[in-house]
């Protein structure tokens, strides 16, 4: 087959794929790919979001519709979107869409080289292709100058806490070897702990934690904290001062929503951590 045929067919493909009329009425429940809209140009083409969303700051002035564990179908049917993006968890919200012939967008948190790939297959549904294809060749482009510049460093090894009680070490939830943010860590330089437990979260122990020696304590956090809530934080971890993170002081606490959110800003967040594990 010559190249020039395989250009041809893969163009025809996409076509194939591309609505005849792009949506004008979408409502996302979804933080990570109502950044991605506005992102790619289709800021316009929102008409909800759910009730966590706050980037860009247009999404301030939107409907709220509920979230994942508290959709409000009633409310979305009322606003008549032509497409809803939903986690692929809902699967009721999914079933009573499809009945009402509301075209679906199915979501999955997964690794980040998927991030990526959903905003190419985002961008081809909303009609923004050539957009989402920049958008998703410069995250690639800052993710690959990321791992060129700490390439050769030491690799510290890092607990990725991703919850826990406010002021105790009760109840925390690690990052494992699974997911995006394992993967920023990861690019940025380091070694999550718990790579080797093949989900994207677990339930730590203060046993399991000082078996591991992490060398940096890195807690990813949605909110902010003031300088006086964030040392009362950092020190809830002296009790485990045989660890290396603790004696070493290298315990930070991120509350920047790019280190959470996997949309468009996922390179940015990456930088942060990596500038966190090598200063």
């Amino acid at each position: 087959m010559s190249a020039a045929l395989v250009v041809a067919l893969a163009a025809m493909a996409l076509a194939a794929q591309e609505p005849p009329t792009p949506p004008q009425r979408i409502v996302s429940l979804i933080p990570a790919l109502t950044e991605v809209l506005f992102a790619i140009g289709a800021g316009p083409q929102v008409a909800a979001v759910s009730s966590f969303d706050k980037y860009p700051k247009e999404v301030e002035s939107l409907p709220r519709v509920g979230a994942l564990v508290d959709p409000d179908l009633e409310r979305i049917l009322s606003l008549r979107p032509d497409l809803v993006l939903v986690y692929g968890s809902q699967g009721d919200l999914r079933t009573q869409l499809e009945r009402a012939h509301i075209p679906v967008y199915l979501y999955q948190h997964a690794g980040l080289a998927d991030v990526t790939s959903t905003i190419r297959q985002l961008g081809l549904r909303v009609g923004r292709r050539e957009t989402a294809d920049r958008l998703a060749a410069d995250i690639d482009a800052q993710l690959a100058r990321i791992r060129a510049r700490v390439a050769g460093r030491p690799r510290p090894r890092v607990l990725i806490v991703l919850g826990r009680e406010s002021g105790a070490l009760r109840g925390v939830y690690a990052s494992g070897g699974v997911g995006f943010i394992h993967d920023m860590v990861d690019a940025a330089g380091g070694d999550n702990v718990f790579a080797g437990v093949k989900q994207q979260a677990l339930q730590a122990t203060s046993e399991q934690i000082l078996a591991q020696r992490p060398d940096v304590i890195l807690e990813l956090r949605v909110g902010t904290l003031s300088p006086a809530q964030l040392e009362r934080e950092i020190a809830v971890w002296k009790p485990l001062s045989s660890l290396p993170a603790v004696r070493d002081r290298r315990i930070v606490i991120l509350t920047d929503q790019r280190t959470v959110v996997p949309g468009p800003r996922v390179a940015e967040g990456t930088d942060l951590i990596a500038r966190v594990l090598h200063p």
